[in-house]
């Protein structure tokens, strides 16, 4: 149990605690750990699940990956004179020409996108009806969808080697944001990449994170138009 959970009751989440959730998953989980990113991931879920400073830290977890990514691919882009428009990355990727780094494996904020961020996502997808109340709400969709196309286009554009962890990710992202969108009283229109990627019935190899094999298949476009057309 964590040292600062509250008492039984609906509270008003408070950012001091919020901010430390955040601060221990970061310190507590990543690359420098030896588990697996699942097992990693499914800890953090279990650390940030259940009230509601865990899901003001989920949401702030996606916030600040968003956030940090962007900038990223800003710097990256603006001494080129790319646009970079946040709401769909793709037209950046190909005019980029493989001109970018795809970093979110190194992010300065030490949030790992298959531990700590899939492990938000998990939690903000179970939580789904209490994040859809949130105020933040459609930032936090938008983020979502963001990081989703950027999962997409690590191994689309950026050779990232679409492992199960990483087509975890995006499973998990596509079935978050259809949970949270369905809680919404009104759905916000689907973002052009993700709607990009529903014309196409592309199928990708999913590899071992561990070895050169093989393991699956994964199809973004199916599964974004079967969980989000719904």
């Amino acid at each position: 149990m964590r040292w600062f959970r509250r008492g039984a009751g609906k509270q008003e989440s408070d950012p001091a605690l919020t901010r430390a959730l955040v601060d221990d998953v970061r310190a507590r989980y990543g690359g420098h750990v030896q588990a697996t990113f699942q097992q990693q991931a499914e800890a953090c879920a279990a650390q940030l699940n259940g009230d509601e400073e865990g899901l003001a830290a989920a949401a702030a977890i996606v916030h600040e990956f968003a956030e940090t990514a962007y900038a990223d691919l800003y710097h990256q882009a603006a001494p080129h004179g790319l646009p970079v428009d946040r709401r769909n990355y793709r037209p950046l990727w190909r005019a980029a020409q493989r001109g970018l780094r795809w970093n979110l494996f190194a992010q300065p904020g030490h949030l790992h996108p298959y531990v700590q961020v899939s492990a938000a996502v998990a939690v903000i997808g179970t939580q789904a009806k209490a994040a859809a109340g949130r105020p933040d709400h459609l930032p936090l969709l938008a983020h979502l969808f963001e990081i989703l196309d950027l999962t997409v286009a690590g191994w689309e554009f950026a050779r990232v080697r679409p492992d199960t962890d990483m087509a975890g990710l995006a499973q998990r992202l596509i079935t978050t944001t259809r949970e949270v969108r369905a809680a919404m009283s009104d759905e916000p229109p689907l973002p052009d990449p993700v709607r990009e990627l529903m014309r196409r019935n592309n199928t990708i190899d999913v590899y071992d994170p561990q070895g050169p094999h093989v393991v699956g298949y994964f199809n973004p476009g199916k599964e974004m138009r079967e969980a989000l057309l719904a």
